[in-house]
């Protein structure tokens, strides 16, 4: 058959290049990836033999087998699991079809240390790639089950690879690579020895359900070994791995370092998790479940088409990779398995979906997570400052989408507040600092913790020491307008309705005042709503300001402008709503236009409207809010600007 050559891409040819060059400073997982890649093609195979009987493969003896030539400077790893077809060689080993290559270049290149970089790596999942930093040349042999031919790909890393079909190929796939000289200064170790083989899979492949073999040992000198003493070989070749299932053995069998190894493997992340939840349910319906918290999010955790979900098995047989229905999308960062007893094995995504036994995992599996991080925030502070600082954005979804456990979700959270400018708060501690006669949780959402602290809504909150949250993620905007509650004390906005602080005695003496503030300046805010009455629907006096002339605020139970500019960038359409401007009576130019609409009455003339016009657009611009007319804005602003001089 025809052997053609293609190019890598060339961002393919650069990580390839970068890999070469020691990025990861320990070599020995190429062979933990290539085990990994085994373990799934027979997973894979098991499966497709459970759903298509006329498949005609052999799943009575699947396996992963290591070969080495010490010779020939050669390792093999060779499953006979379900194969490659040549269209999916082509399509998974000549290129990287991924959006995010060339961020991913970028930050490999920026990565300062070692261990940095290998987190990279794990993140992108190039594991098949790492061969290459062992070998000299990688060639990779496949046939599909189900195909009569097979596909021989080759390659040396230096930009180009071959592919050839080929008529007689096993069934599965075998990567045999030619490797480089050992080289231990570089960590280059030999590949061949098969102490090293021994070494590297149990370290990271000990829990791979498949049998992993390799040939036995042979005695030194060559001779037969009659089989007493120490350099008995036996006939039957060697398995590496226990193939105990993890989840399936108790907690005191199990030491962290596995549980870690297990992560790594189904996560492709090369950082031990930062948390790990063991959970067994019995009675009508038994699972078990190892779940693991990541101790960083993934670059594309909020990346559409970001793959998630937890692997599923049925009675230890893996069913699928990515079953999303086994965990809500808020919680699209945890990882693990959970293996059922009493699910069919034929199962599909969609029967899933409606499946009432999952729908209860489900539940059971987000409430474990919830309450993990709850008690990790009293286990152990740093470690929830790790969690929430990583996955706070996403976890603050579920307001929005699971009312069963808002408040659960509530109370794990934690928000930057004015009480400290570094340590976030949560609401239990924001409860316990209230002032006498407090009766809401305040708060205040904007771009940055620097806008809202400016925005003059903050004046009254910060003379009196009120606390407020200062809610910056894109998603607060929309799950704080349901108005939820924490201990009986509704979250409240600063920057809408009226605004009472004090105790009980200080609140009736700011409404007397108010009252005499209200009839002293009755008639210029019935003028002054009049005359913006296209833009504003109230112009009232504020109690929240104490050094700014003006501010905008909306109605109790309005949307925000941000979320209605939102709502309009999803292409939903919004109704323009119409918001209060509150002024201060204690500002002098405040005062001053009162005095002059006062002497002035009916004649006030254009002076007075064109002031008051602006004072609404210094209000807005402010709050970090557009103009309608910035030009006419600018026009106004220095008309007034040059009768001063």
């Amino acid at each position: 058959m025809p052997t053609e050559t293609f190019e890598f891409q060339v961002e393919a040819r650069q990580l390839l290049q970068m890999m070469i060059h020691s990025i990861y400073s320990n070599k020995d997982v190429f062979l933990r990836e290539l085990v990994s890649n085994a373990s799934d093609a027979l997973d894979k195979l098991r499966l497709e033999a459970l759903r298509d009987d006329s498949l005609g493969a052999d799943v009575s003896d699947l396996h992963i087998d290591i070969e080495t030539d010490k010779q020939a400077r050669t390792l093999t790893v060779r499953d006979n699991g379900i194969g490659m077809s040549h269209e999916e060689v082509v399509q998974l080993i000549g290129t990287i079809a991924n959006s995010g290559t060339a961020k991913f270049l970028r930050e490999l290149k920026e990565a300062e240390d070692s261990t940095a970089a290998e987190g990279l790596i794990g993140q992108f999942g190039v594991g098949f790639y790492a061969s290459f930093m062992v070998a000299d040349e990688v060639t990779l042999l496949t046939r599909r089950a189900g195909e009569s031919q097979g596909t021989r790909w080759a390659s040396t890393g230096e930009g180009t690879y071959t592919i050839e079909t080929v008529d007689s190929a096993p069934q599965g796939t075998s990567v045999t690579l030619r490797l480089k000289p050992e080289d231990t200064d570089d960590r280059l170790y030999d590949y061949t020895a098969p102490w090293k083989i021994r070494e590297i899979v149990k370290r990271y492949s000990d829990f791979i359900t498949w049998p992993v073999r390799m040939a036995a040992e042979t005695p030194a000198d060559g001779t037969e070994d009659t089989g007493e003493g120490s350099g008995a070989a036996p006939r039957e070749p060697d398995t590496l791995n226990s193939m105990k299932a993890l989840w399936a053995r108790s907690r005191d069998e199990v030491k962290d370092d596995e549980y870690h190894e297990l992560y790594k493997h189904i996560s492709h992340d090369w950082i031990a998790p930062l948390e790990t939840i063991r959970l067994q349910a019995e009675g009508t319906f038994e699972y078990q479940a190892l779940l693991f918290i990541p101790s960083h999010a993934p670059q594309d955790l909020f990346m559409q088409g970001y793959k998630r979900g937890i692997q599923l098995y049925v009675k230890r047989v893996f069913i699928m990779d990515d079953c999303e229905a086994l965990m809500p999308p808020y919680l699209r960062f945890v990882k693990g398995v959970v293996d059922a007893q009493d699910l069919s094995l034929n199962v599909s995504r969609e029967i899933l979906q409606q499946d009432r036994q999952i729908q209860l995992m489900h539940r059971r599996l987000a409430k474990k997570v919830l309450s993990t991080v709850k008690d990790m925030m009293s286990a152990d502070p740093e470690r929830y400052a790790t969690f929430w600082r990583e996955f706070g954005r996403v976890l603050k979804e579920g307001l929005l989408s699971d009312f069963e456990n808002r408040d659960a979700i509530l109370g794990v959270a934690s928000f930057a507040t004015t009480h400290d400018k570094e340590e976030p708060t949560t609401l239990r501690q924001y409860v316990e600092r209230m002032k006498d006669g407090q009766e809401h949780i305040y708060y205040l959402t904007g771009e940055s913790r620097q806008a809202i602290e400016n925005s003059p809504h903050m004046e009254a909150f910060r003379a009196k020491g009120v606390e407020v949250l200062l809610l910056t993620d894109p998603v607060d905007e929309v799950w704080v307008e349901a108005e939820p509650e924490f201990d009986g004390k509704k979250l409240r906005s600063v920057a809408k309705g009226e605004v009472e602080l004090g105790t009980d005695e200080e609140k009736k003496e700011a409404a007397t005042e108010r009252e005499n503030r209200q009839q002293e300046y009755a008639d210029l805010l019935t003028w002054m709503t009049d005359r913006l009455g296209e833009t504003v629907k109230e112009v009232r006096l504020s109690s929240r300001l104490t050094v700014s002339p003006a501010c905008i605020v909306s109605d109790t139970h309005d949307v925000t402008p941000a979320l209605e500019n939102m709502y309009r960038a999803m292409g939903q359409p919004v109704p323009q709503v119409k918001r209060i401007l509150e002024l201060n009576p204690e500002h002098p130019l405040v005062s001053g236009l009162n005095r002059a609409h006062t002497e002035r009455g009916e004649d006030a003339g254009t002076g007075l409207e064109e002031t008051a016009e602006l004072l609404h657009d210094l209000a807005l611009l402010a709050e970090g809010g557009e103009l309608g007319d910035p030009s006419r804005f600018v026009r106004l602003m220095a008309d007034r600007l040059e009768r001063t001089l």
